[in-house]
């Protein structure tokens, strides 16, 4: 299994500065329907043009691509109540 390292909280505020400038928005598919591939890629596609994007940001990260079974995967559940 590859191992993660954990950054500093000066290396992760100096990332968050440069970061602070790149040009982009976050939208919902609603909000920004002229991009909405769904309607003109299948969901095999769409996921093999996110594990482009996935391999270049760790490349860009100079992190190796995580190596550990879905079971190991971090993550949490977050329940809504009621």
């Amino acid at each position: 299994m590859a191992s993660m390292t954990r950054d500093s909280d000066d290396v992760v505020a100096q990332r968050a500065a440069a970061r602070a400038s790149w040009a982009g928005r976050v939208c919902t598919l609603e909000e920004e329907g002229e991009i909405d591939l769904s309607h003109s890629t299948t969901a095999s596609e769409r996921l093999g043009m996110m594990w482009r994007l996935a391999l270049d940001a760790w490349a860009s990260a100079g992190e190796p691509i995580p190596d550990y079974t879905r079971a190991e995967t971090p993550g949490r559940m977050i329940r809504r109540r009621g």
